[in-house]
């Protein structure tokens, strides 16, 4: 089963997929482009994967860590399925990156990699944009480029982790404006779900709407203004986003230029 959170009528529902449609409560189906897409689950800590893919590290000319290099996302990064999100006007090389997202849905602690699965949710689409011109300096080396406002669009569909029997063997692509520029698979994480799930649980208790960001494979392109980025991931879902400048981003959002 797949299910999303949209806002209609200027209410928060529930609801699941029927036919390539969105079905709403009462059982009526709308198409997607007719509701506001909310992340498909309300994230509480988050954890995102930098280099899980040894292609991707060799991309960006880093060595595939041995560890995990893990880092926090907040809230304030998420934005559902077709929202918009900002390129400062100062950033030379924003990215996509299309990665799968493991939700837990149970709590845990000291979790044995053999049971890992036991406690995930399901599986969702998360496209981590990154800036690497914010990059800081060992201590901070994510919190400008993962921890702006709607950075990080997620869903549209939230799927059952019973519906994905090898979330290890997944397809992963994303496409800006109709063109496919990365094509990937789960199979070449560095480190797979069962690992983090178990790594993560030696020294704190996972809970219920954690979400995991497992990493991207290679195949990075700077983005513009106007682009519609699509990130795909086999089983899971189709992720689409649009790419606005500062004026149209804070016309939007009447904040200050932050």
């Amino acid at each position: 089963m797949k299910y999303g959170r949209i806002v209609w009528n200027a209410s928060i529902h529930t609801v699941t997929e029927k036919e390539g449609q969105v079905q709403l409560p009462d059982g009526r189906l709308v198409n997607e482009s007719e509701v506001m897409w909310l992340p498909p689950v309300e994230p509480q800590t988050v954890f995102a994967l930098g280099l899980n893919y040894a292609d991707h590290a060799a991309e960006l000319s880093f060595k595939a860590p041995e560890k995990p290099l893990i880092f926090l996302k907040g809230a304030n990064t998420f934005v559902g399925h077709r929202a918009l999100t900002r390129r400062p006007a100062d950033a030379t090389f924003m990215h996509y990156e299309c990665e799968l997202a493991v939700v837990i849905g149970r709590k845990g602690k000291h979790i044995k990699s053999e049971d890992a699965y036991h406690y995930v949710q399901g599986y969702t689409v998360a496209n981590d944009y990154a800036i690497r011109d914010y990059l800081e300096n060992y201590y901070r080396p994510n919190l400008r480029v993962k921890n702006r406002d709607a950075c990080t669009p997620l869903g549209p569909w939230l799927v059952e982790a019973q519906d994905i029997p090898n979330p290890m063997d997944l397809k992963l692509a994303s496409f800006v404006n109709g063109q496919q520029t990365q094509s990937g698979t789960t199979r070449d994480m560095i480190f797979d779900i069962p690992y983090l799930i178990a790594y993560l649980s030696e020294f704190m208790t996972l809970n219920v709407g954690d979400i995991i960001l497992t990493g991207t494979p290679e195949g990075l392109a700077d983005v513009k203004v106007g682009d519609e980025v699509v990130t795909e991931i086999e089983k899971i879902g189709r992720l689409v986003n649009t790419i606005v400048d500062d004026v149209t981003w804070f016309g939007q959002h009447r904040i200050g230029n932050t």
